[in-house]
């Protein structure tokens, strides 16, 4: 199966790009009973686009080609709703995710719209696991290493999009009869455990004097990808971004807006500063 796509520019610098839920394939073997329509609109519609140049700057790209709604590949391995399995699965350990319907392998695209009519059986769900969570996860694992070894420290940048109505702080506080503005920009270190902490401010500084509405830590904090591959004490360092999708798109018909060429060249420009903030802290320590 094509699972994902990667593109390795030769002499790489220490950053690392990845998107997990830009993918739109939908293989065989998935049987599900809802719309596809349903199953698109958890897609992170063209941010694998939108980071298109990273490669141009020296930086690799991982993009997942398998859609999201298949099997989610920023989850915990064993994140699995039990609720959804048929036969024992004696691996599986669900999460609050999980149980919401929301875990590896998802139940839910919102609550009252579920994916299938049936039970998956642990030879399928495994199997799932085998041919795309885990191909994924190494590739990522061997960018990111791969980076550490030459340099000695490495950011990973997990990329995603957030629809507009999910787009508000959950911690905002506003003034007797104000508003609470949409988050632009949510950056995630797990409330500072993934990342160093002068690349997130960096970064958010970047787009705050672009006139951007930037979240640290909310509305998203970030899950399995920055987790699982974060030592920022040992110059690991990994930071989720969520772009709101009305920066770009129509949520409605899920065309470009007239406004995409033109943020897509702001993201380019984030690409650029996030290499030259990594060229400006560490050394080539490893010969080729």
């Amino acid at each position: 199966m094509d699972v994902f796509s990667i593109e390795k520019p030769q002499n790489a610098f220490p950053v690392v790009f990845d998107s997990p839920h830009s993918g739109t394939h939908y293989p065989d073997d998935f049987d599900f009973s809802c719309q596809k329509e349903a199953l698109q609109s958890i897609e992170d519609c063209y941010i694998d686009d939108l980071f298109s140049e990273a490669p141009r700057f020296g930086a690799p790209l991982l993009c997942a080609k398998v859609a999201r709604s298949y099997i989610d590949l920023n989850r915990a391995r064993d994140d699995i709703d039990l609720t959804l399995i048929e036969g024992d699965l004696p691996t599986a350990k669900p999460s609050h995710l999980s149980d919401s319907g929301i875990g590896l392998i998802p139940r839910l695209i919102k609550p009252g719209t579920t994916i299938y009519e049936r039970k998956l059986d642990a030879e399928e769900v495994m199997n799932r696991i085998m041919t795309c969570y885990d191909p994924y996860h190494e590739m990522l694992e061997n960018l990111i290493e791969d980076a550490y070894y030459r340099y000695g420290k490495v950011w990973h940048i997990n990329c995603h999009s957030m629809p507009h109505k999910t787009s508000y702080p959950k911690n905002a506080l506003s003034l007797l009869g104000g508003k609470v503005k949409a988050v632009d920009i949510a950056l995630g270190d797990r409330d500072g455990s993934t990342c160093e902490r002068d690349f997130v401010h960096a970064l958010r500084d970047f787009w705050k004097l672009r006139g951007y509405h930037v979240g640290v830590n909310d509305p998203y904090k970030g899950v399995e990808l920055i987790r699982k591959h974060a030592q920022p004490t040992r110059g690991k360092n990994s930071l989720q971004i969520e772009i709101n999708r009305s920066l770009y798109m129509d949520e409605n018909t899920g065309e470009k807006s007239k406004n995409y060429d033109a943020f897509k060249n702001e993201i380019t420009d984030m690409i650029k500063f996030c290499v030259d903030f990594a060229q400006s802290r560490c050394n080539r320590i490893a010969a080729d």
